[in-house]
C-alpha cells in the first residue's frame, strides 16, 4: 500500500514523505507513536470534562482513525480525536437526559455529518461555502467557545490555586518550548497542575490501585430523545468547516495545490461522520480531524498514512489498560478548570481568527448584525422550548447567524440599501474552501 521513500531513513531537504509513501518501519512506528502523544492532551480533556470514560474515548478515537483511513483509501493522513464542539451540547443533554441521552445526541450529529458527506460526494462542496461564508462560520465557532465560559469557572472555583498553576504552566510552556513540546503545552500544563494537586492532597489514587492491568474499556448504549436534536445539529456545521480546512491544509503542505484533495472531501466528511456515530453508539466522545497532528506532520515532513495506522492501533491497545484509564480519571476539577479557561477561550478566539483570515468587513451592517446577534444569543445561552424540542444558546445562536445573514442578504439584493464591495462578495463566496479555524488546541 505504500512505497518506500528514498532509502527509508532520510528525507532530502525540500521533500516530504507523501500519504502513499513511508519510511522504514522503525522510524514509521516512532512517528506514529508521536502522533498519539500529540493528541493526548486535547483528546483526554473532553471525556474528563464530560465524565465519559477516557479509555472508551481512546478506543473509539483509534477505531475512528482506522475507519477514516479505510474510507479515504489511505489518501488523507489524519487522526480523529475528541471534538471540543461537543462539549456544550453534551453538558446540556446530560443535565436533562443523563450520559446515555448525550450519547444519543452524538450519534445524531454523526449521522448528520455522514449524510453531508454523501451529498458532497454526489454534488460537490460549493453549496457549503454558500451556506456558511466566513461571517457565519466565525460567529458559530466563537459562540460555541464563549457559551462554555461558565463551565470553566465552575471547575476553577473548586480549587483556585491548582487552576491558576495549571493555567500559568500552559501559558509558559507555549512560549518556553519550540517544536513538538510547544505544541503539547496543554498536556504539559495539565501534568504540572496534576503535580500541584498531588502536593495539595486533591488527588485520590485509590481507584488506580484497584484497577487491573488488562481489561476491556466500559461501553454504554445511547438513548435517543427528540429534545437533544437542536443541541447537536449545529455541531455538524462546525465539523464540516473543520474537516474541509484539514483536507485543504494537508493538500497544501504536501506540495500540491489546496484543491488537490477536493475529490475526497465527501469521503472525509462521511468517514468522520461514521466515526462519530460509532463513538456515540459505544460510549465515546464525538470525533474530528486533529490540528495537533497536522503540526506533527509539518514538523517531521512525514505525511504517510502508515504512521497514522500505527497511531490508531497504539490508541486501541492503550484503551485496554484499565490502570491507564483510571489514572486519567483522577485529574481533579482544578486542573480541568485551568485548562478549560485556555481551551474555551481559544475556541472563541478561533472564530475571530476566521473573520481576520478572510478579512470579513464589519463595516458592512449585514456582517456586523450577524455576528452581534449570534454572539449574544450564544453567550447568554438563550433557550426556547418547542414541545418536546429544546433549543439552547448554541443551537439558537447558529440559527440566528444563518437566518440573519442570509435573510438580510436576500432583502438587500432587492433593495441595494447596503453596498457590498466586489472583493467582499468574493471572500463571502469562498466560505470554508480555504483554511478553517479549529476547535482543537
Amino acid at each position: 500500500m505504500w512505497t518506500v521513500h528514498g532509502d527509508g531513513r532520510r528525507i532530502t531537504p525540500g521533500e516530504v514523505v507523501g500519504p502513499r509513501e513511508r519510511l522504514a518501519w522503525l522510524p514509521t512506528v516512532g512517528i506514529g507513536m508521536q502522533h498519539v502523544v500529540a493528541m493526548f492532551g486535547a483528546t483526554f480533556l473532553v471525556p474528563l470534562i464530560t465524565g465519559f470514560p477516557p479509555s472508551t474515548t481512546l478506543l473509539f478515537s483509534g477505531l475512528g482513525t482506522v475507519l477514516f483511513l479505510l474510507v479515504t483509501r489511505n489518501q488523507v493522513p489524519s487522526y480523529l480525536g475528541s471534538s471540543f464542539a461537543f462539549l456544550a451540547p453534551i453538558a446540556a443533554a446530560q443535565a436533562e437526559h443523563g450520559p446515555a441521552g448525550a450519547l444519543g445526541g452524538v450519534v445524531i450529529a454523526g449521522v448528520g455529518l455522514a449524510l453531508v458527506g454523501v451529498v458532497v460526494q454526489l454534488a460537490g462542496h460549493g453549496w457549503i461555502a454558500r451556506l456558511m461564508p466566513p461571517t457565519v462560520t466565525g460567529a458559530i465557532v466563537a459562540l460555541i467557545g464563549l457559551n462554555l465560559a461558565p463551565a470553566a469557572w465552575g471547575n476553577v472555583e473548586q480549587a483556585p490555586v491548582t487552576a491558576l498553576a495549571t493555567l500559568v504552566a500552559i501559558l509558559l510552556c507555549t512560549v518556553l518550548f519550540r517544536g513538538l513540546l510547544g505544541r503539547l503545552s496543554i498536556l504539559l500544563g495539565v501534568l504540572v497542575g496534576y503535580a500541584v494537586a498531588l502536593v495539595r492532597g486533591e488527588v485520590d489514587l485509590a481507584v488506580v490501585a484497584d484497577a487491573g492491568w488488562l481489561g476491556a474499556p466500559p461501553l454504554m448504549a445511547p438513548e435517543f430523545h427528540l429534545g437533544v436534536v437542536g443541541l447537536f445539529l449545529p455541531v455538524v456545521l462546525v465539523l464540516v468547516a473543520e474537516n474541509i480546512g484539514h483536507v485543504k491544509s494537508v493538500a497544501q503542505m504536501t506540495g500540491e495545490s489546496a484543491d488537490a484533495l477536493d475529490h475526497l472531501l465527501g469521503r472525509t466528511l462521511l468517514s468522520d461522520g461514521l466515526a462519530t456515530t460509532l463513538a456515540g453508539a459505544g460510549g465515546g466522545s464525538g470525533t474530528t480531524t486533529y490540528a495537533e497532528n497536522i503540526g506533527v506532520m509539518a514538523a517531521t515532513r512525514v505525511y504517510s498514512t502508515a504512521a497514522y495506522w500505527v497511531a490508531a492501533l497504539t490508541a486501541v491497545a492503550l484503551a485496554f489498560l484499565p490502570k491507564f484509564g483510571a489514572l486519567i480519571q483522577t485529574v481533579p476539577a482544578g486542573v480541568l478548570g485551568g485548562a478549560a479557561t485556555v481551551l474555551y477561550g481559544m475556541i472563541g478566539v478561533l472564530g475571530v481568527r476566521i473573520w481576520v483570515e478572510h478579512r470579513v468587513d464589519f463595516g458592512n451592517p449585514i456582517n456586523l448584525a450577524t455576528a452581534a446577534v449570534a454572539l449574544v444569543v450564544g453567550i447568554a445561552n438563550y433557550t426556547w422550548d418547542a414541545g418536546a424540542l429544546s433549543f439552547e444558546g448554541i443551537a439558537l445562536g447558529t440559527g440566528a447567524a444563518l437566518l440573519v445573514y442570509h435573510g438580510m442578504s436576500a432583502i438587500n439584493r432587492r433593495t441595494g440599501a447596503v453596498e457590498v464591495a466586489p472583493a467582499q462578495r468574493d471572500r463571502s463566496r469562498s466560505g470554508s474552501s480555504g483554511r478553517a479555524g479549529r476547535l482543537d488546541p
